[in-house]
């Protein structure tokens, strides 16, 4: 046992991935415990507000003072939403669509919007204008909206007695003086187009997708470990029966697979547990044929001849005499299964087919998400490039963990 742990410890790849793993994990656990009480919903729907934002915690502000100073923050406001590129491209807009040119000043914010609002037509057909095109107005016309508005953002504060959330004021949050407010919070990672924190959302998804991979890698592992264990060591009819049924799978696509059951649930009844449980089910076959191999080259070792002879039962000559010495493959074959199931529900929730929204986020839901409202296209990469980043780390520290195992279990890929 001293020379195994020596050798895992000396395992560079085993002790990086694991490092990594590690702290994906601490980050996940911890994190909750700092913020109690994350703010989900800070800011309001309908807009990607950026990395560094500052804003006020709902749930914590009394009484809180403000300054206003109108004049400038409205022309920040304006200037990040409306560019010189994009009054030009309005007022080429106005003009195809009919407007007098010289009606139009891009100067004159007020007037320019006016005449957008009243003559913007979405469904409008314009002589020569292609689809990016206007795609592009649409999406900008999109984002033009309250740009002028003065209207303030509530204030809401949790009821103690039915934590429903009560307005308690409004706020201009765009002129806040963050100086002057308690309480206030800076988000890392901005917000999604929910108003959301992106960062509290990112952990909560990592600890959702982790755990829907150790849930699907657990089933698919236990079945894939018992029909290799009865099929290789049994043999004869039961193994092709149980090989036919694997040979199945096999030629259908897992993932075309898991796609159509998915489907056919239905999303009110896709939770967190029954996406993973579909993915154990329908990933286990290479797990099944390569505990089946191991099995066949161990069934007739002189160990387990002289348990025959012994007078023990299949069940305890499987368990007792072929288990354990296939034990560091299973350990392996559970990380990488643990890895799968985590792409696997990145995979479908990228098509809607995840867990519902209206539960728990997961990182290929988060992705989903982003994808729906453009967050690749409107260049709003603090949406989507964390979560690749974190998928990323899960499947490399693992790999990482799996080729470190293989090492120390097999002496001859030792250096």
């Amino acid at each position: 046992m001293k020379y195994l742990m020596q050798q895992f410890f000396r395992s560079g790849k085993f002790v990086t991935g694991l490092s990594i793993f590690a702290v994906i994990l601490l980050i996940v656990i911890i994190y909750p415990l700092i913020v109690p009480d994350p703010p989900l919903q800070i800011i309001g729907q309908g807009t990607f507000f950026e990395p560094g934002i500052y804003v006020n915690v709902y749930d914590s502000i009394s009484s809180p003072h403000y300054t206003l100073n109108l004049d400038d923050a409205a022309a920040r406001r304006i200037a990040n939403k409306l560019s010189d590129e994009d009054r030009l491209a309005m007022k080429e807009w106005l003009v195809a669509a009919g407007i007098p040119e010289n009606e139009i000043d891009i100067e004159d914010t007020e007037n320019l919007l006016d005449r957008w609002v009243n003559n913007y037509d979405p469904a409008a057909k314009i002589a020569g204008m292609t689809n990016a095109k206007r795609n592009y107005f649409i999406r900008l016309n999109n984002s033009l909206e309250g740009l002028l508005s003065t209207e303030g953002m509530s204030i809401a504060v949790k009821n103690a007695e039915t934590a429903v959330l009560e307005e308690t004021g409004v706020v201009q949050s765009d002129y806040v003086n963050i100086n002057l407010v308690p309480n206030v919070r800076v988000l890392p990672l901005g917000t999604d187009n929910f108003g959301r924190d992106v960062l509290t959302e990112l952990i909560a998804a990592t600890r959702v997708s982790l755990w829907i991979g150790f849930v699907a890698g657990i089933i698919a592992t236990l079945i894939g470990l018992i029909l290799g264990l009865v099929s290789g060591y049994i043999g004869g009819f039961v193994d092709d029966a149980i090989m036919f049924i694997t040979n199945l799978f096999t030629v259908i696509p897992s993932f075309v697979l898991l796609i159509l059951i998915s489907f056919s649930i239905g999303q009110e009844q896709r939770g967190a547990f029954i996406i993973a449980v579909v993915i154990g089910a329908t990933s286990w076959v290479w797990t099944a044929r390569a505990v089946r191999s191991q099995v066949i080259s161990l069934r007739n070792r002189d160990h387990v001849n002289m348990s025959k002879l012994s007078g023990h039962s299949i069940a305890y000559i499987i368990v007792a005499d072929i288990l354990p010495y296939i034990a560091s493959y299973v350990v392996m074959a559970l990380i990488l299964q643990i890895s799968s199931g985590i792409l696997a529900e990145a995979g479908l929730s990228i098509l809607g087919l995840g867990p519902k929204t209206t539960e728990v986020p997961t990182l290929g839901l988060m992705m989903n998400w982003a994808m729906i409202y453009q967050a690749h296209i409107l260049g709003k990469w603090w949406a989507y490039f964390p979560v690749i980043i974190v998928i990323a780390l899960i499947a490399f520290s693992m790999n990482l963990m799996n080729t470190g195992l293989d090492q120390v279990f097999n002496p001859a890929l030792r250096d």
